[in-house]
C-alpha cells in the first residue's frame, strides 16, 4: 500500500512559534495570523497544488468550527481531502450521519473522519461533556454503529446505553461510506478502532513505541476478523542541510517561556489522555529532546497534542517517513510552523524524494 500525506489546516492561528509567549504578545518576530478563511484556503490550496492527499482540520476550544471551515475550503480546492476531527458525544449520530452526506456532496466525496475521543478534562467540561475517559469511547463505538446503520439509507431502531433512535434514517444518504479514522493509545481507544476504524492514528513518537501501539491494534482487529491500515501525526521541520533544520528547531525551542513550559508539563501529567501522558513522558525521556534519529520532541514542552517533529535535512526526513512506511505506517499527517511556508518547503523539498521511491499515492480530481 502506497502512502497517504495529509497536511494541517491552522484553524487556531498559525504563527513561527509553537506557542504564544504568557503575554499574548510577540516582540521579537511576526504576530500570529488570524485563522480567517483567505489564509486558510491558502494553506489548503499549497497543500491541494503540492500533491497532498488530504488535510486534518482540527477541533478544539481555539479552532474555527471543522464543519464550516471543511466546506468552505472545499470549494478552494479540486483534489484535496478533509480529514475532519469529528468530537464525539456533542452532536448525535444521527444528525452527524446526515452532515457527513451534504458534507460529501458539498466536497465530491472528500470527506474523512478523525474520531476524537477528548481526553482534556478540563476542556471536555467546557463542552458540558462530564463522562470519565472509558465510557466516551463506549459512546464512541455507539455513534459509529448508528453512522454505519444510518448512512445505509435505510430506516433503523437503535438502542444503546448513550444513544436510543427511533426510526432513524438519512433521506439522502451519499454513495460512498465515509471513512472512519480512529485515535488514541489507551486500550480502550485500541478498542474502538479494531472494531470500527478503517484506519488506526497514534501519535508520533520513536518507531519502536509506534510498533508497541501498532501491534496491540492489529492484534485486536485480527480477533474480530478485521484488517487495520495505520497512521500517524508529526511536526515536520524539513531544510536543505540538517544543521540548517536543527537551528529552527533551537529556534522554536529558545521561544518558549520556562514559566510555560512548567505550567504545560504540569497540566498535561494530569491528563486523562493516554497519549498525551506518553508525549509528556517523551520530552522527559529523550536525550536532549531527541528521541530517536531526526525525531524530535521539543512541540510537546507546551503544545497538547503530537508533540514530535520530524527534523533534518530533506533526504533524512524522506529516510524516516520511509521507515515508518516500512513498519506499516499508510497514512501520515505532518504539520510545520508557519504552515504555509513549511508546506511548501516540504513540498518541494522531501515530495520528491519521496515520488522518487514510488511511495505516494496520488489522487484524481474530485467528481
Amino acid at each position: 500500500m502506497s502512502l497517504a500525506l495529509y497536511w494541517f489546516i491552522p484553524a487556531h492561528g498559525d504563527g513561527r512559534d509553537v506557542a504564544k509567549s504568557a503575554t499574548g504578545e510577540t516582540l521579537t518576530r511576526p504576530p500570529r495570523r488570524d485563522p480567517d478563511v483567505a489564509y486558510l484556503a491558502q494553506v489548503a490550496r499549497a497543500a491541494d497544488g503540492l500533491g497532498f492527499t488530504g488535510a486534518l482540520v482540527p477541533f478544539g476550544m481555539f479552532c474555527e468550527d471543522p464543519w464550516l471551515v471543511s466546506a468552505a475550503l472545499a470549494a478552494q480546492t479540486t483534489r484535496l481531502r478533509f480529514m475532519l476531527a469529528l468530537r464525539t458525544g456533542l452532536i448525535s449520530p444521527p444528525l452527524v450521519a446526515q452532515m457527513a452526506a451534504t458534507l460529501q456532496r458539498i466536497s465530491g466525496g472528500r470527506l474523512l473522519f478523525n474520531v476524537v475521543t477528548g481526553g482534556d478534562h478540563d476542556e471536555q467540561r467546557r463542552y458540558g461533556d462530564a463522562l470519565p475517559h472509558d465510557e466516551r469511547y463506549a459512546r464512541t463505538a455507539e455513534l459509529l454503529e448508528v453512522l454505519e446503520r444510518a448512512w445505509a439509507g435505510q430506516e433503523f431502531d437503535f438502542r444503546g446505553e448513550h444513544y436510543q433512535v427511533d426510526r432513524g434514517r438519512v433521506v439522502r444518504p451519499y454513495p460512498l461510506r465515509t471513512p472512519i479514522f480512529v485515535g488514541g493509545s489507551s486500550p480502550a481507544a485500541q478498542a474502538v478502532a479494531a472494531r470500527h476504524a478503517d484506519v488506526y492514528l497514534a501519535w508520533g513518537e520513536s518507531p519502536a513505541g509506534l510498533a508497541e501501539l501498532i501491534g496491540a491494534a492489529r492484534r485486536l482487529a485480527d480477533g474480530h476478523g478485521r484488517v487495520l491500515a495505520f497512521g500517524t501525526r508529526y511536526h515536520v521541520i524539513a531544510r536543505d542541510t540538517a544543521d540548517q533544520a536543527w537551528q529552527v528547531a533551537q529556534e522554536l525551542l529558545d521561544g518558549m517561556e520556562p514559566s510555560r513550559i512548567r505550567e504545560a508539563q504540569a497540566r498535561f501529567r494530569r491528563s486523562e489522555s493516554v497519549g498525551q501522558r506518553r508525549m509528556t513522558a517523551l520530552t522527559q525521556d529523550a536525550a536532549g529532546l531527541a528521541a530517536y534519529p531526526n525525531i524530535w520532541a521539543g512541540y510537546g514542552l507546551v503544545r497538547p497534542g503530537a508533540g514530535a517533529a520530524l527534523v533534518g535535512s530533506h533526504d533524512e526526513v524522506a529516510d524516516r517517513i520511509a521507515e515508518l512506511h516500512a513498519m506499516g505506517i499508510d497514512h501520515l499527517i505532518l504539520s510545520g510552523q508557519p504552515h504555509l511556508e513549511e508546506v511548501y518547503r516540504f513540498g518541494e523539498g522531501v515530495l520528491p524524494r519521496l515520488r522518487n521511491r514510488g511511495l505516494l499515492t496520488e489522487l484524481e480530481p474530485a467528481r
